[in-house]
């Protein structure tokens, strides 16, 4: 068995990619980094990588993780500035015994020292976000905090080893050096190739309230199915915050068992995910919460359309 699980639609090229490199015997750990790689490197994905929108000061902080699940091993970054493929930095510090999260000057000069390219993922296309963004928050008291699609991504290979990563740059309009759970073990993402693993996106501030990604985990080994697990976690998170803190922003996760069954959970109304496994085709998924429940079908071709022609539209920016 083999398969592989993403957050959102953006996933799919690399996805697609990487879930014929597993059929063809290729090892979680490659297949969900280069999966990821893929996402950072398209500029019209804004909320990851290069193109990711920036801070409140106009900068691109990009945070990323890489767990592997065979050793517990893992690496992440943080407010990672002008480095390529952060989610590439992430694996790499997966390796060193110590130091394995990195952020700031910190992570951008060890990257440096291990021959990471430097790129400036700043865009001119999200400097338009930022700009309109900015006159939006001013003159119409729209919430600066829109943007904050995580790409993560699971891994399961023929030998039954188990990877998860993710990337992203963040809270669109965040504070300079703000960390969300994408790069927090056991919030954004978990991985335990005896079990399973999840990983999570939407309001960090959140989300890493209820240890989101490890508790997916922890109920799975207990016997819950991935689908019961994902469902129990959010829907549980979202009534405790609701009762104690009186808000909750948007939740959304996705996992998989050591069998290759897999699960999703969403407390919003857009939330896609993408997946394929040796028995289940590639099938990018729409997922809707009814009450505690999360219930998913495939996307259609007009939704497919309609989501290209929705990242690639022009941005219009008022005088």
């Amino acid at each position: 068995m083999w398969g592989i699980i993403a957050t959102w639609r953006m996933a799919l090229e690399g996805v697609t990619e990487s879930a014929s490199a597993l059929a063809a015997g290729q090892t979680a750990a490659s297949a969900v980094v280069d999966a990821v790689a893929a996402v950072e490197d398209f500029p019209l994905y804004k909320s990851v990588g290069y193109g990711g929108l920036p801070t409140e000061k106009g900068e691109v902080e990009l945070d990323a993780a890489f767990m592997d699940g065979d050793t517990l091993a893992f690496g992440a970054v943080g407010n990672l500035v002008d480095i390529a493929n952060p989610v590439r930095v992430a694996h790499a510090l997966s390796r060193q015994r110590y130091n394995s999260l990195l952020v700031g000057q910190g992570a951008r000069e060890w990257a440096l020292s291990q021959g990471f390219a430097e790129k400036t993922m700043l865009t001119d296309r999200a400097i338009q976000h930022y700009r309109k963004r900015c006159r939006e928050t001013l003159d119409k008291g729209l919430s600066p905090y829109d943007g904050h699609d995580t790409v993560g991504i699971i891994g399961l290979d023929a030998q039954g080893s188990m990877s998860v990563a993710t990337s992203t740059s963040g809270l669109f309009m965040k504070k300079r050096g703000r960390l969300g759970d994408s790069p927090i073990i056991g919030s954004g993402f978990y991985c335990d190739s005896q079990i399973g693993a999840a990983t999570a996106t939407g309001v960090g501030e959140d989300l890493m309230k209820g240890c989101t990604s490890y508790e997916i985990v922890r109920r799975m080994a207990q016997g819950m199915t991935p689908q019961q697990a994902a469902d129990s976690v959010v829907f549980e998170l979202e009534d405790n915050l609701m009762s104690r803190f009186g808000r909750v922003g948007d939740l959304s996760v996705v996992c998989m068992n050591h069998r290759g069954e897999f699960g999703a959970a969403t407390n919003i109304k857009t939330f896609s995910f993408t997946v394929a496994t040796a028995s289940h085709p590639l099938t990018v998924y729409l997922a809707e919460r009814r009450h505690e429940k999360t219930y998913y079908q495939p996307v259609d071709e007009a939704w497919m359309q309609a989501y290209a022609a929705r990242i690639r539209a022009p941005i219009e920016e008022e005088e």
